[in-house]
């Protein structure tokens, strides 16, 4: 079974601090672009990129640049900023969903960063029919009753800028409660999460779910850096190439595959 991850409490202070290594992650991409040609090309399915709280359609870039070179049409939700979990966001994410999907014939595989994974999970939900996998990247898809760990200061921008009463606001309503209470999604899910994570703890960007068609993937870097992440990319790129109907659990192999397990210290995830 896949499981939540058994860390508990907010990241470290070391680890929110090191975010700024997110700097180095995206420096160092051209340099991985060898190795990220070698992973598999795409089908050509739709592929909807959602941005992380406080990021656009540009946060994505070299997420959309790359998938698009390795074969799949590629989009983004063109709503601008993701300034929260706002009801008026949600319902223009699913209208764009079913419309990707009537356009194009074929499901549409959703990939969030972040806050974006929390989108990405309610358009699962609201229009099953219409998805093909969904993939989280650092995302906060398993708040605990008693509220989010993240730290103080995300707390604080998110007052700031989304609502006066913080994620709780947000979080609790009914639409974004219902989706974290029922992870089981008739499509298969992957969530990425690093232990270093300076934003969303582990046991937040993990779930509980069936072997069958959830899993977890451990990854090494910030949360910052996780839409440019060399390693991330990687993964996202290897779980979009599974033929429908034909998913199983992300299984590394090769050098490429030594060399995650060495920087990750695990042979599978969890």
């Amino acid at each position: 079974m896949a499981t939540r991850h058994t860390y508990t409490g907010q990241p470290k202070p070391a680890h929110s601090i090191l975010e700024l290594r997110a700097l180095f992650e995206f420096a160092s991409l051209p340099w991985a672009l060898p190795a990220l040609l070698t992973a598999p090309q795409g089908d050509g399915h739709p592929v909807l990129l959602l941005p992380g709280f406080m990021g656009s359609e540009m946060s994505l870039l070299a997420l959309e640049l790359y998938l698009r070179n390795r074969g799949y049409a590629v989009e983004t939700w063109g709503m601008g900023r993701n300034v929260g979990f706002q009801p008026k966001h949600a319902n223009v994410l699913e209208q764009k969903l079913r419309y990707m999907h009537h356009k194009t014939g074929r499901k549409v595989s959703l990939v969030g960063w972040s806050l974006g994974g929390v989108f990405a999970l309610y358009g699962a939900h609201q229009a099953p029919e219409c998805v093909r996998s969904v993939t989280t990247l650092g995302s906060p898809v398993s708040v605990d009753p008693e509220g989010s760990k993240s730290p103080p200061f995300v707390k604080a921008m998110y007052r700031l800028i989304a609502h006066p009463m913080g994620p709780a606001a947000h979080s609790m309503q009914p639409r974004a409660k219902k989706v974290r209470e029922r992870h089981r999604l008739p499509m298969p899910m992957s969530c990425l999460y690093s232990l270093s994570d300076g934003v969303v703890p582990p046991q937040e960007a993990t779930i509980d779910g069936d072997p069958a068609l959830s899993e977890n993937i451990r990854v090494p870097g910030s949360h910052v850096g996780l839409g440019f992440n060399a390693v991330v990319l990687w993964i996202v790129a290897d779980r979009l190439a599974q033929p429908e109907g034909q998913w199983h659990r992300f299984e590394p192999s090769g050098p490429l595959g030594w060399m995650y397990q060495m920087m990750t210290h695990q042979a599978l995830p969890i």
